[in-house]
């Protein structure tokens, strides 16, 4: 991972991915670290919460800003969605 630092997702305890962020995102930093554990809790719960919240078929990931530590959800529309941009190392 970059920097000499791992990122563990504190709801599942699994290692977080590094992932491309978006060429023309208004977010700073590179990468983020995003947690892809299909069996993460948080990414679970998150598709009942979106339908209860605002009726759509979604959820979210957990990720990490390490530019500036930000966390929280990231909105994905399917199991397999923003996995074409995790970075291999």
């Amino acid at each position: 991972m970059n920097n000499g630092q791992d990122y563990t997702c504190p709801h599942c305890q699994q290692q977080m991915n590094k992932w491309r962020v978006p060429i023309h995102s208004t977010w700073n930093a590179e990468f983020f670290f995003v947690c892809f554990n299909d069996d993460c809790p948080y990414f679970r719960k998150g598709w009942d919460v979106i339908e209860r919240s605002v009726k759509a078929h979604a959820s979210y990931r957990y990720y990490i800003d390490p530019i500036n530590n930000n966390a929280g959800p990231l909105p994905v529309w399917s199991d397999t969605a923003l996995k074409d941009d995790v970075i291999d190392e």
